[in-house]
């Protein structure tokens, strides 16, 4: 099932998609999706307490799904204070907007009394689990041991959450996902940043020796287990979410090369992240036993969709297009725009040529 069939699912659930759009925003990925109906863009600060409850108030939400988050651990580790105000505080902000907006009285027993059909559902990551050995896999009960600025600010969101689960009885559900790549996938991160180094003749750093382990998830698959969660999933519980797709980073370059038809020479090995985790790898039985989740695609086939995606645009190679660039920016132009807008592709790239 393709993303835009999921969306058919739903016709009569309107979407307000709130974000900041700091650097990796980028409100070109979804206008297509932005009607003014069915979906509307707000832009704002998930921290701004009186922001979020007047949206709360003017939209009267039945479901929260919180994607917001720094989330870049390179960046964790040069800006701690960044990842705890945003990922930490502004979820915290969130689940007060919503306790306000939602809690209609108290029970008998002391606790709130809610509104019929609200969910808070929080989107978060295997790496709150730390970092595995050669063998085993995270499951929903292995210990929060977070090793990065990033991942300590995601476990302490997700122990609000619960605290809130906790606390006032609040309908809320959490899962945690394994890597996602995909269309739109901002260029900081491996998959999205080899492809782009590529496509501007660059070297294609891979840190330390490359085995470093990580379980690849398609966007797709993960936005239909958040749909699964939300609709079925059980109030208070925790759902893995994993690709089934554990690969080498360095075998990850090594096949985006080989898809591209780029020589292995580009590799670069570079000096290794602080703290980096080794492995990490999801078993995603309960999601699967209980929702019936599965991840559907291979990922040597998201790979190839991805590439293709990023470059169906451009029908000549990328050598030639940046010679004809040059005298003939009028003719090609558009379309290397095109490609910004939709894959994040800074100007800095543009600026090469011109």
């Amino acid at each position: 099932m393709s993303d835009p069939e999921l969306r058919s699912l739903y016709p009569e659930i309107k979407i307000v998609v709130l974000d900041l759009l700091t650097y990796a925003g980028n409100l070109g990925t979804i206008a297509e999706d932005i009607d003014g109906e069915r979906c509307e863009f707000v832009k704002g600060d998930i921290c701004d307490r009186a922001f979020t409850d007047g949206l709360f108030a003017k939209y009267q939400f039945d479901y929260v799904v919180n994607f917001a988050a720094e989330s870049h651990v390179d960046r964790s580790i040069e800006n701690p204070q960044l990842f705890l105000v945003t990922n930490i505080l502004g979820t915290q902000n969130l689940l007060d907007s919503a306790r306000k907006a939602w809690v209609t009285g108290k029970a008998a027993t002391g606790y709130p009394e809610w509104r019929e059909g609200v969910r808070f559902h929080q989107v978060s990551t295997d790496e709150v689990y730390g970092s595995l050995g050669a063998e085993g896999y995270f499951h929903e009960t292995t210990p929060l041991d977070p090793r990065s600025p990033y991942s300590a600010s995601k476990t302490s969101a997700d122990l609000f959450v619960q605290a809130y689960s906790e606390t006032y009885k609040m309908p809320v559900s959490i899962t945690r996902c394994s890597n996602n790549y995909g269309p739109y996938h901002f260029p900081e991160k491996l998959i999205p940043l080899i492809i782009k180094n590529i496509l501007e003749g660059k070297s294609l750093p891979v840190y330390g020796d490359g085995t470093n382990v990580r379980d690849w998830l398609y966007v797709e698959d993960h936005c239909k287990a958040i749909d699964m969660v939300c609709n079925d999933g059980k109030v208070g519980e925790v759902y893995n979410v994993g690709g089934h797709n554990e690969m080498k980073n360095i075998d990850i370059v090594k096949l985006i090369c080989k898809e591209l038809g780029k020589p292995k020479s580009l590799i670069t090995y570079v000096k290794d992240r602080k703290g980096h985790d080794k492995r990490y790898a999801i078993d995603p039985t309960k999601i699967h036993n209980e929702l019936g989740w599965l991840p559907e695609t291979k990922f040597a086939d998201g790979i190839a969709n991805f590439s293709a995606c990023a470059f169906a645009s451009i029908s000549l190679d990328v050598t030639n297009i940046c010679i004809l660039l040059n005298s003939t920016f009028q003719l090609y132009g558009p379309i290397i725009q095109l490609y910004c807008i939709n894959y994040n592709i800074t100007f800095e790239f543009l600026s090469y040529f011109f």
